[in-house]
């Protein structure tokens, strides 16, 4: 689909680095390779991967890169005085500020919401307790302190303005009502379900699977650190993949059961999730893509009971839920998961619906609902 009918499209995103939010950009772009992508700031990487229709401006040029994170109210100022002229619908993919662009009449705004802005709103606390920006955490909490409250207007203000709104679980379909005031339609981000599942086959005896994993940034509201306690109170061998600001304080606190691996090619990760027991995924995450990926490599999640996991887990066929963010409470739920007799090509068969295809025909109905 290079253009809606009788349409030019264009896409708007907060910022291209990385992670699940770009991974919806990238479904974007194979849906209109044709449409422009506008960002603060985009890697070379990412530029590449989007096949160089990436549009930058000032802020791709910012001379000290760490202080790009402290500049919400400029990337503000720069979203909203984009000037999209000559599109039929703009589709802004934004947790944060892209949402705020203005377009012409007549011009339709499509908002794939992947959480109302996490600093200025549900995780503000966490953010000022642990902004996770290491030496920089000062200037961090200073910065969120002066700046909540204009740029809690600006972003409220900034959220009227799509036409249609599109949440990415029913978690943030309920936030976006709570602190946006605006009803929202579910799409649930694409998936690459086809690469965790490719080999079904292997994945229907439990004699081919050992141990526990978790993956993601290590930051501190993934609460990987439970995942690490759990594991190491009960000596229960524990694959940690990934890096982040948390990495040190969890290879502190972990046992002798507990491996880290930094850097995962992201082709060996289907390997890894097809040849574990379970996931654990102990954060509260708006959708959490990668604990999708793991079901659909058969393997059960091992999940909080909130957040965007409460799509997909469903206790005793797809994992196990856990009430509160406590190893005590984690370590219940790693019991029962090694009690259970999972059915593992089941697992990997709920993850379909969250496919890319699926994305890509439910976006592109929501699209020409709303124009016809």
């Amino acid at each position: 689909m290079k253009d809606l009918p009788g349409g030019k499209v264009a896409i708007v995103h907060d910022w291209l680095v990385g992670g699940g939010a770009e991974q919806v950009v990238l479904e974007l772009h194979r849906m209109f390779p044709d449409a422009p992508i506008y960002t603060s700031y985009c890697t070379n990487e990412w530029r590449t991967r989007l096949d160089n229709k990436v549009l930058t401006g000032y802020l791709q040029y910012w001379p000290f890169s760490r202080l790009r994170k402290f500049i919400p109210f400029l990337r503000a100022y720069w979203f909203s005085h984009l000037k999209l002229v000559g599109f039929d619908v703009v589709i802004s993919s934004s947790g944060a500020e892209a949402k705020g662009v203005k377009v012409p009449k007549g011009t339709l705004h499509f908002n794939y919401c992947h959480s109302p802005t996490h600093y200025y709103w549900l995780r503000y606390d966490e953010y000022m307790k642990r902004p996770g920006f290491g030496i920089f955490d000062p200037l961090a909490r200073l910065g969120l302190r002066l700046l909540v409250e204009p740029m809690r207007r600006w972003d409220y203000k900034a959220a009227q303005r799509p036409d249609v709104m599109i949440a990415n679980s029913s978690f943030t379909q309920t936030n976006i009502e709570k602190y946006y005031g605006r009803d929202s339609v579910v799409i649930h981000p694409p998936v690459d379900v086809e690469r965790f599942s490719s080999q079904l086959s292997a994945l229907s005896s439990k004699k081919n699977r050992s141990g526990f994993i978790t993956a993601g940034r290590q930051t501190p509201y993934k609460r990987i650190d439970l995942a690490v306690a759990a594991c190491t109170k009960l000596s229960l061998p524990l694959t940690v993949i990934g890096k982040g600001p948390e990495h040190r304080k969890l290879v502190k606190r972990a046992g002798s059961t507990v491996t880290f691996l930094e850097n995962v090619a992201n082709e060996e990760l289907p390997q890894h999730f097809q040849s574990a027991e379970a996931f654990i995924f102990p954060g509260i995450d708006d959708f959490g893509i990668v604990a999708v990926e793991a079901m659909a490599a058969g393997t059960p999640v091992i999940a909080y009971k909130g957040g965007g996991t409460l799509d997909y887990v469903i206790p005793g066929k797809t994992g196990v839920i856990f009430e509160k963010q406590s190893v005590k409470s984690l370590c219940t739920a790693l019991i029962e998961c090694q009690t259970h007799g999972w059915q593992f090509k089941n697992i990997a068969i709920h993850a379909q619906p969250f496919s890319d295809i699926k994305f890509r025909q439910k976006f592109q109905e929501l699209l020409k609902g709303v124009r016809s």
